[in-house]
């Protein structure tokens, strides 16, 4: 079976005119269809790099990036801005939601990159609005939701165009304990039953615990 993310050897430098700072170095990870990972270390040790090069925002400077099976070859490609939105669902600390827009269309925004009609993209929009609990918020502004519902629409955005890998950067770190159990247990079933592999970046043990492998940074290096 190909893993859903293999990389080979990754490193990342990022260069300017006086100095070279290695962000990540020799990285091999190989992710399973349905594996939920995360990834853990202290702030600067290159967990958001390593997210950023998954999730194909970001090209390695050396190594290579395979996604279910394909290998990356090319960064420049348009195809790779299709690759992300099919294939990839993106969840951040910070919700970035827009704050003139209601949850569904908010929600909608990955899909208006593909080819579809308005009332499908509605009918996933909301789909994916059911599925994190907040049907009866679909119209709501986000001024008007908490921060753990505005995190729950953050993750219907992630989740609308049904994508195979969910990248998530510290999903709970703006939320209280409650909230951010309330946040993994929708991860959690979105791995059960939608067989999606999730790469969480987490700065709490607990949240670490619940996933089933724990990969720990340490200045840009694995360390076991």
């Amino acid at each position: 079976m190909n893993s859903m993310i293999h990389l080979d050897s990754i490193e990342k430098v990022y260069r300017t005119d006086r100095i070279e700072t290695v962000a990540l170095s020799d990285i091999n990870l190989d992710v399973q269809p349905g594996e939920f990972v995360s990834v853990m270390g202290p702030s600067g040790c290159g967990k958001s790099t390593l997210l950023n090069i998954i999730g194909l925002l970001d090209e390695p400077t050396k190594g290579r990036v395979q996604l279910n099976g394909t290998a990356v070859s090319s960064y420049k490609d348009a195809a790779i801005a299709g690759v992300r939105n099919r294939e990839i669902g993106f969840i951040f600390q910070t919700f970035h939601l827009i704050p003139d827009l209601g949850v569904v269309d908010n929600v909608e925004i990955p899909l208006l990159y593909r080819r579809m009609s308005g009332g499908e993209r509605r009918k996933l929009a909301m789909a994916a609005i059911e599925r994190v609990g907040l049907t009866s918020r679909a119209h709501h502004f986000p001024s008007q939701l908490s921060g753990g519902q505005q995190q729950r629409v953050a993750i219907a955005r992630a989740i609308v165009g049904q994508p195979r890998i969910l990248l998530a950067d510290e999903p709970t770190g703006n939320l209280d304990s409650q909230m951010g159990d309330e946040i993994m247990a929708i991860l959690h079933g979105l791995q059960q039953e939608s067989g999606t592999s999730i790469v969480m970046v987490t700065h709490d043990p607990r949240l670490a615990d619940q996933t089933q492998r724990i990969v720990r940074l340490f200045d840009g290096r694995q360390v076991q």
